[in-house]
């Protein structure tokens, strides 16, 4: 019979090592490969405007004062969804695709484009729908990744072992082609015909993503662009029934992000279905912002979740001819009090909420945390700048 106190050493030395596997590794993914949108851009569209000398506010200051301490392309005061989902997995955050001095899997590489549509311009153009940002659409972003695999593996069934190791997360994507639309003054249901295409589009992309490989997707749905402080702005002096009594936020705009939702997670479930071996989680963006949008104050939101924290005069602090960069507009001093940050996009607080809800909470189906346990990121890091994190840009 073994020896008891032995036994327990033995179990207690396995604990120890699982253990520091754990805090070297968390053993879900080797990497990110993330594509999308402003939502999840780490400095593409940067990189793409030095090389076309083509300027936009989002690389001048104030953005990334919070966390990075300098603008680094991301569309907000600091940290985004994608970079806390790589500080929870122990991975370093996802350089952009465009402009990398070295092309390698590991870790991870991020393929979204602000501005960017699901559509190409041969569906939009021809409906009055121009992208002065960027021509990076979905489809485009899947030839970078197809032409930088050769950089990745050298045999087919090495790149299916490394794709299969990696989170794909697939956006957002999909609002700006409503957004470009809204904007040149499309209506709610001429846009409600291009969302069978966009979601079309979304599931051609995990199909092929499939084919190469990939075992694990999360796909964020849309936001509840009727709370976006550019549209409370572009519609301000509606009658009072245009507004959620409980928000503040625009019915129409909300319900319609709702349809495409739900056309999403209905495709989501359908792609499932083909393929059961793969695991396909829906990230429900839609409702886990909504707990700022319904009570701000008991998440943080002091200031607010509907006016911006940078930009022009107005109820929500939003003007369509000024833009979030110093000195034109004016900046909030404390930025982690809003949940809105220039108009369009969101603070690093409202970013890490949605995060948490999502990978860490009941806001997916099913549930991140379920196929992947990930680490707390705490309140005390959010506002933690460091070194070695600025260094990871």
């Amino acid at each position: 019979m073994a020896d008891s106190s032995s036994s327990s050493s033995n179990t207690i030395l396995f604990l120890l090592i699982l253990q520091l596997i754990w805090t070297n590794c968390n053993g879900c993914f080797t990497s990110i490969v993330s594509f999308g949108d402003s939502l999840a851009d780490t400095g593409n569209l940067k990189q793409l405007a030095s090389i076309s000398n083509n300027p936009f506010p989002f690389f001048l200051p104030p953005y990334g004062e919070t966390f990075f301490n300098q603008p680094t392309g991301r569309c907000s005061n600091g940290r985004l969804v994608i970079d806390f989902v790589a500080e929870s997995l122990r991975l370093p955050f996802v350089p952009p695709y465009v402009g990398s001095k070295t092309m390698e899997l590991a870790g991870g590489v991020n393929y979204a484009v602000a501005g960017a549509t699901a559509l190409d311009p041969s569906f939009l153009e021809p409906k009055g729908v121009y992208n002065k940002m960027t021509n990076a659409s979905l489809g485009v972003q899947m030839e970078w990744f197809k032409e930088s695999l050769a950089s990745f593996c050298g045999t087919r069934s090495d790149c299916e072992g490394l794709i299969g190791q990696s989170l794909i997360l697939m956006g957002e994507i999909g609002g700006n082609d409503y957004n470009h639309a809204l904007v040149v003054g499309k209506t709610i249901e001429d846009i409600k015909s291009y969302v069978p295409f966009v979601i079309s589009t979304i599931a051609s992309t995990i199909n092929d993503l499939i084919k190469l490989g990939a075992k694990t997707f999360v796909i964020p749905g849309n936001l509840p662009i009727g709370c976006s402080a550019a549209y409370l702005t572009m519609n301000y002096g509606l009658n009072k029934e245009e507004y959620d009594n409980t928000t503040g936020c625009l019915i129409n705009l909300n319900k319609f992000a709702e349809f495409h939702n739900e056309l999403l997670q209905r495709e989501l479930k359908r792609i499932q279905k083909f393929h059961p071996s793969v695991r396909i989680i829906y990230a429900d963006y839609y409702n886990a912002a909504m707990q700022f949008y319904t009570s701000p104050n008991k998440y943080g939101f002091i200031n607010g979740a509907l006016k911006a924290c940078c930009g022009g005069e107005g109820p929500f602090n939003c003007n369509p001819s000024v833009a979030c960069a110093y000195p034109s507009s004016t900046v909030c001093d404390l930025p982690n009090t809003y949940a809105n940050w220039d108009g369009m996009h969101l603070t690093e607080a409202a970013y890490m909420l949605i995060y948490k809800s999502v990978f860490q909470g009941s806001y997916s189906s099913p549930r991140f945390n379920t196929v992947c346990p990930t680490t707390m990121v705490t309140q005390e890091r959010l506002w933690a700048s460091t070194e070695a994190d600025v260094a990871n840009i």
